[in-house]
């Protein structure tokens, strides 16, 4: 499955319609933008400081999709604009990726973060929500049971996100630098939950 897709979340009363789709070259410059966030750069693993960066990190997200094993979404807040040619506004808020995806492999790994402008909207877990679906979705044939999500044990948010996502938590893992410098939450959904 390397046929890029397009996701949808819909709206809340409090908040806009989502679109999870594939990076795309046009994404660049938000990218770059997004992060520029301290909090941000705090919880990720790939720094992205400038253009030329921004352009290598969506390249390898495209080539997770053609390799057929990371699938990362740009997630986008959509909301109708007159004035546009196509009737609708899109602003990136956020980034959804399924990685180490392969055929009678019982587990994958999500992970995801949220823009600065868009926390505390509901983003993260409507948009890791329809990924989840998506991916039971899409793999369960090839033998997909168990999604995973890992952050670190200082950011409680990512833990609120994972439990209102019905990702239960697993264990606490022990560091592991430089991918988790110090203890790590393992959260789990398994399909069939």
């Amino acid at each position: 499955m390397n046929t890029p897709v397009a996701l949808r979340a819909a709206a809340t009363p409090t908040a806009p319609a989502l679109v999870l789709r594939p990076w795309l070259g046009e994404d660049v410059t938000a990218l770059v933008e997004a992060c520029r966030d301290p909090a941000l750069r705090r919880w990720t693993s790939h720094v992205v400081n400038d253009e030329a960066d921004g352009e290598r990190w969506v390249r390898t997200q495209q080539r997770g999709w053609a390799a057929g094993d990371r699938f990362a979404f740009a997630v986008l807040e959509t909301r109708p604009d007159g004035t546009r040619p196509d009737g609708v506004h899109e602003r990136l808020v956020g980034h959804a990726v399924v990685k180490e995806v392969a055929s009678r492999k019982p587990s994958a790994e999500v992970g995801y973060w949220t823009a600065a402008n868009a926390r505390g909207k509901g983003v993260a877990p409507r948009s890791l929500q329809a990924l989840t679906d998506w991916a039971f979705d899409t793999f369960a044939a090839g033998g997909l049971e168990r999604l995973e999500l890992l952050h670190p044990v200082g950011n409680p948010a990512s833990c609120r996100v994972a439990q209102k996502s019905r990702y239960g938590l697993d264990r606490v893992l022990p560091a592991a630098p430089p991918s988790l410098p110090g203890e790590g939450h393992l959260h789990i959904r398994r399909s069939h939950g």
